[in-house]
């Protein structure tokens, strides 16, 4: 694929070599965390901002190119994005680039309470917030030490916000959170909450044996939920949203399951990531990255950054690599 010139138009939509629409952004906004969950952070390593960490301006730039590709969707992520002090200008940005229609945050919740005015204020529209579990001691195990009460004060806060629809993100890892399922599904029943339960990855480079002894297939997951709530009917999505989403009997809500490992869903991917040290990652499951600081260095930074959107474009596989092996960055350090 080659790049537009300067002074061409770029296509109204961003393809790749497979057809694929690209219009969802995942921006890592830090790799730092306070929580240090076993299958994001397993080392707990990262506790400082690395050197060359985006700054306000990338992140206005990146989004004016990639509004120039005509992605719609950006959602912050981390690490814990919120432990970034200047997360509300970043937000401001994506809430003002034409264009963007979505604006939202992944977290962990700990300082929603503390964030949430400024956020919602700076155009902040929707947010997933992580809860494996519902069992404080199995909730402070996976998360390194969280407090479960801070987490669900912040998904009451989101509800009262109208941040709709508020999604819940469970990691599901067998011996330690597996028993947990059927619990956390029952959110959805008298909340409008969107209860979502992701297999685990191997993106935190275990021993693969660990790794496999711990792997609980969606299947499995839903199995869990339909004993615990009955039959789960579906509901239409956007067949690019990795989740497929069913509404159990009289609920309010919805439960969702996205099986990166054991049902692909690379054929309807429509995203693209960009790391907090100015990689850009065009698969979440491979390591491939292209380096977007001399883009973003750049006396035009923004047709700069279109060139890499489009290479990047060029270079997304077919599907990501879901087998254990020893990865160049765990989750951490990509982006949720």
């Amino acid at each position: 694929m080659s790049s537009p010139g300067h002074d061409d138009i770029p296509p109204a939509r961003l393809q790749d070599r497979f057809g694929r629409v690209i219009r969802d952004l995942r921006i890592s906004v830090t790799p730092r965390c306070n929580f240090h969950c076993t299958y994001c952070d397993p080392l707990g390593a990262h506790h400082r901002e690395p050197p060359g960490v985006l700054s306000v301006a990338d992140v206005r730039h990146f989004l004016g190119a990639a509004g120039r590709l005509g992605l719609d969707s950006v959602r912050f992520t981390g690490g814990e994005p919120l432990l970034r002090a200047e997360l509300p200008e970043m937000i401001a940005a994506a809430a003002g680039q034409p264009g963007v229609t979505d604006v939202s945050l992944t977290t962990n919740g700990s300082l929603f309470r503390r964030r949430a005015p400024e956020l919602v204020a700076a155009g902040l529209r929707r947010v997933n917030i992580s809860l494996d579990a519902l069992d404080p001691a199995v909730f402070a195990t996976m998360s390194g030490g969280g407090d479960l009460k801070t987490v669900l004060d912040a998904i009451e806060l989101a509800l009262e916000l109208d941040l709709q629809p508020v999604k819940i993100n469970a990691v599901v890892i067998r011996g330690q959170n597996d028993d947990q399922v059927g619990r956390l599904a029952a959110l959805a029943v008298e909340r409008p909450l969107h209860v979502r339960f992701i297999e685990y990855m191997h993106l935190n480079n275990a021993d693969p044996g660990a790794y496999a002894n711990a792997f609980q297939s969606g299947q499995e997951t839903r199995l869990a939920v339909e004993r615990a709530l009955g039959p789960l009917h579906p509901i239409d999505t956007d067949p690019s949203s990795p989740a497929r989403v069913f509404s159990p009997a009289a609920a309010v809500g919805a439960v969702g399951f996205i099986n990166p490992v054991s049902e692909p869903f690379c054929g309807a991917c429509s995203r693209m990531r960009l790391t907090a040290d100015r990689k850009v990652r065009p698969c979440l499951l491979t390591d491939r990255e292209l380096d977007a600081g001399p883009a973003f260095d750049a006396p035009d930074p923004i047709a700069s950054l279109t060139d890499v959107l489009l290479e990047a474009a060029h270079r997304k596989g077919r599907s990501g690599d879901t087998l254990p092996h020893m990865r160049e960055r765990t989750m951490v350090g990509i982006g949720g």
